[in-house]
């Protein structure tokens, strides 16, 4: 088969995964506001897009390399222009939803309104609420005489205005050529220290929200007040910049200070694309694009009246919980208390922690309880994204207060992460943590953390090896497994990685971890090639992989090379996937699947039949080139039957998901899975569910 037949390229792959989030905007089975949170989503995944696959195809194509064997046969020309095409369409289509999802709303009695359908009640607050809270934070630049045009920030977005003046003078009634007006140009940023949604006093049964542009909108003979103006229009624009890091190779700097300065570079970075209100003025248009130095080598994208609609993402609950999906409190792991010694439960035995659907506060509580305990030595850990105000962060803190010597590798080019880890490393740094910052070329992703404790004269290693990151804000909206363990030959692997982090140029060999750059590929294709050995003994032989993108072209080789042999493979992959399941002669025994619900699935579980006897890994890396060559990923083999078990039955639940799963293709048309006469089975509900009975049966039991 040709090159183009046998792997679905990556961007549009990607892209048909945001079209899957911009499905669940448009189901109707979705509460209305969760639907305006899918909207959100969309918007924001697209932002990133362009900043950093964008951007990177674009540049690219500025350097005159063809970039074809890069982009799987595609020039890269010619995939910004089909990337642009997609994304015009899903703009069109989001706006298509959105307008609906309004009319729904109304019919709950919840009106999202402009500054021309502001009521005479409404007027007072709206000026009001202007002078007291926008008004002082706006950034208004008046442009014309501007030497040098200011730079647009691409995480705001900003009203184009145009000012047509009046004449200085009036015309004669002999002149037979009417004078051009003046006309001023400037731009407002919408600020970010305000609610993008501002909800207006009601004193009946309806609700009304106002968009913050449109309050400004509204206030615009305020803003322009000194100017004597016929005419005045503000329309939206957004900018996206090229968000890639250009990293100082000045040796005098410490890579603190190098990833700082780039960070804040990155805000002058090359604009890739540009989106403006399609009802905005020709001439206006022309004006920003001439002064922004924008041209047809970008992505000029026309949209509607609003833009950075992910800040829908945010947008007020109103008290409607009845119009969200409900909330289910996350469940407690059997057997692991979160009031007595932690440790001393995983002395005996191994657990896992699936959050959301269990509670993450049992790694936080691992934490503190190493902090305080007085036999604990060390601890060590990995941190790649961080919540805001991180309890991680406070507990790593404690414990060096108390006198535990704290390892911390925290990952700076974590993206758009950086600041944030920026910050936290200096406060570690003040507080006697020592850091470490990585390798040099390699991104450190592995989710790893160890503590040594003295226990009758000798170091007894605990751990925990997860499939996410240590934030307990993600781990209520993302899905992924922790592994909590004593094991002493897992966790002395563990202390190799550390080892290596340390000192680089030495490379260790590991007995039972799984380690990127160096074991990943090769480890996972000699598991591939036994399952490829029984099927031709015809013995019994499948591979389940749950992971979050598949995209390097070897390992989908190998996998068809499985799928020819005979071996069964069921994929269950949330973005990206570059393999094309059920085609004769090459991949007909592999099905595939993306279950997008209101949890982000992000665990990545790998399980391979081995003769009915299964190996379990839970693993930080996807099948894509970076996370299997070109960073530090940690996969690791499951040994306790009961969290075997567990891992198994979870993917086995989502795999008979039949309501948010999407079928992967060659098409890329995001068809759900045929239900039949099967029941309605909803993969993550039923997932909270399979926790909450096994609580239900071990309580009868007892």
């Amino acid at each position: 088969m040709t090159h183009a037949n046998r792997y679905t390229d990556r961007e549009k792959s990607w892209l048909s995964f945001n079209a899957r989030v911009l499905q669940e905007a448009a189901d109707s089975n979705v509460p209305l506001l969760d639907r305006l949170r899918f909207l959100g989503i969309f918007s924001n995944n697209l932002d990133e897009f362009f900043r950093v696959r964008f951007a990177a195809i674009r540049r690219l194509s500025l350097s005159g390399i063809s970039g074809e064997k890069v982009l799987n046969g595609i020039s890269a020309d010619k995939l910004l222009k089909e990337i642009t095409d997609i994304v015009i369409k899903q703009q069109a289509e989001s706006l298509r939803i959105l307008s609906i999802i309004e009319k729904e709303l109304e019919a709950e009695n919840i009106f999202i309104i402009n500054e021309f359908e502001i009521s005479k009640e409404q007027e007072n607050f709206i000026k009001d609420f202007f002078i007291q809270k926008v008004s002082p934070a706006l950034v208004t630049i008046i442009l014309n005489d501007l030497a040098e045009f200011p730079t647009l920030k691409d995480t705001s977005g900003y009203l184009a205005v145009q000012l047509v003046m009046k004449p200085k003078t009036k015309p004669s009634l002999l002149s037979l050529v009417k004078p051009k007006p003046e006309v001023r140009y400037a731009v407002i940023e919408i600020p970010k220290t305000v609610n993008r949604f501002v909800v207006l006093p009601s004193n009946n049964e309806k609700q009304f929200v106002i968009l913050l542009d449109d309050v400004i909108r509204y206030n615009l003979s305020n803003i322009f007040n000194i100017f004597d103006y016929d005419s005045i229009s503000a329309h939206m624009i957004k900018i996206t910049r090229d968000a890639q890091l250009e990293i100082d190779s000045d040796l005098s700097k410490s890579m603190l200070e190098k990833i700082a300065i780039s960070v804040k570079d990155r805000r002058i970075g090359e604009p890739v694309r540009f989106i403006y209100d399609q009802m905005i003025g020709k001439d206006t248009l022309q004006f920003f694009l001439s002064k922004m130095h924008i041209d047809s080598s970008d992505s000029i994208i026309p949209g509607g009246r609003y833009h950075n609609r992910r800040d829908y993402m945010d947008f007020p609950n109103l008290g409607r919980f009845d119009l969200l999906y409900q909330s289910n409190t996350p469940l407690p792991v059997q057997g692991l208390s979160l009031e007595g010694s932690i440790l001393e439960k995983i002395s005996k035995k191994d657990y896992l922690v699936n959050a959301p659907y269990q509670s993450f506060s049992y790694i936080i509580k691992f934490l503190r309880e190493a902090a305080l305990d007085p036999k604990v030595t060390t601890i060590k850990i990995t941190l790649y994204r961080l919540a805001k105000n991180s309890q991680v962060i406070s507990s790593l803190v404690n414990a060096a207060k108390n006198g535990k010597k704290v390892t911390v590798q925290i990952e700076l080019q974590a993206r758009f992460d950086e600041a944030s880890n920026i910050s936290y490393a200096e406060q570690m740094q003040t507080e006697g943590i020592e850091l470490i910052f990585g390798i040099k070329g390699l991104k450190v992703h592995s989710k790893i953390c160890m503590i040594e404790r003295m226990e009758d004269s000798k170091i007894v290693r605990y751990g925990l090896i997860s499939t996410g990151n240590f934030n307990e804000s993600t781990a209520k909206v993302y899905t992924d497994v922790t592994l909590f363990t004593a094991h002493q030959q897992l966790l002395k692997d563990v202390s190799k990685i550390f080892d290596f982090f340390d000192i680089n140029y030495r490379l260790h060999r590991y007995k039972h971890l799984i380690v990127s750059p160096h074991y990943t590929r090769s480890r996972f294709y000699r598991l591939i090639d036994k399952e490829i050995m029984y099927a031709k003994l015809g013995k019994p032989a499948y591979i389940k992989l749950k992971m979050n993108s598949l995209s390097d072209i070897k390992m989908i080789d190998k996998l068809y090379e499985a799928s020819r042999a005979g071996v069964k493979i069921q994929l269950l992959i949330r973005g990206i996937c570059s393999l094309i399941p059920g085609i004769k002669d090459m991949s007909e025994n592999i099905e595939a699947i993306s279950i997008v619900d209101n949890y982000l699935e992000h665990s990545r579980v790998y399980i391979f039949c081995n003769d009915n006897n299964p190996e379990v890994f839970i693993s930080s890396a996807d099948f894509m080139t970076r996370n299997l060559d070109g960073r530090v990923e940690v996969s690791c083999p499951i040994y306790d039957i009961d969290v075997k078990k567990e891992l198994i039955d979870s993917f086995d639940v989502g795999w008979k998901g039949n309501v948010k799963a999407r079928l992967h293709s060659e098409k890329l048309e995001n068809k759900y899975r045929v239900r039949g006469n099967d029941p309605v089975f909803r993969a993550q509900l039923e997932t909270y569910n399979y926790y909450r009975d096994k609580l239900e049966v071990i309580t009868e039991e007892l």
